[in-house]
């Protein structure tokens, strides 16, 4: 490592973490622990990489960092490759990183997330229920609204980024 780089990634230079607003799972932990509950039974029976995929993608739609961090990190433990959550932002534009399995789950994932875009279109919901079997449809919609229910937490509560470790939150 050269100075220059150790020099670039010194903490002084970094900006001051956010202060958190307000943090619902600590104050309401029946609603925390439910909502653990409903993301590990909105995941049954889904790919866990593709479950992280659509995570992070409506983490970015959404700017939820604290999100973003976790789900990222979780990927990459769970093996999947740094270029594939890069390219995830321009999917489109990197399709071929992608199954179109995948490629299905991320634009329904998309429409779910982004409902004021003219809601789920017919294509988009069509292309997903082609790839997947009409159950784990119902799981993939399950998972993208758990995380959606997630992401408006963590934004709202401006909770910080960066301190997430995989394993941290397993139940």
């Amino acid at each position: 490592m050269t100075t220059t780089h150790a020099h670039h990634h010194a903490p002084a230079e970094l900006a001051p973490e956010e202060p958190r607003r307000i943090s619902v799972s600590e104050l309401l932990p029946d609603v925390y622990k439910a909502m653990v509950r409903l993301d590990i039974a909105a995941r049954q029976g889904l790919d866990p990489v593709l479950v992280e995929l659509v995570k992070i993608r409506a983490s970015q739609l959404n700017q939820c960092a604290f999100c973003l961090d976790m789900h990222s990190k979780d990927a990459l433990a769970a093996g999947e490759s740094a270029e594939r959550i890069v390219q995830l932002s321009a999917w489109r534009e990197s399709r071929h990183f992608y199954t179109e399995k995948e490629l299905a789950a991320l634009a329904l994932t998309e429409a779910v997330t982004v409902l004021t875009d003219g809601f789920v279109p017919d294509e988009v919901y069509a292309e997903a229920a082609a790839h997947f079997e009409e159950t784990e449809l119902a799981q993939l919609i399950a998972a993208i609204t758990v995380i959606n229910a997630w992401n408006r937490f963590g934004v709202t509560g401006r909770l910080a980024p960066g301190h997430y470790t995989p394993g941290d939150f397993k139940s």
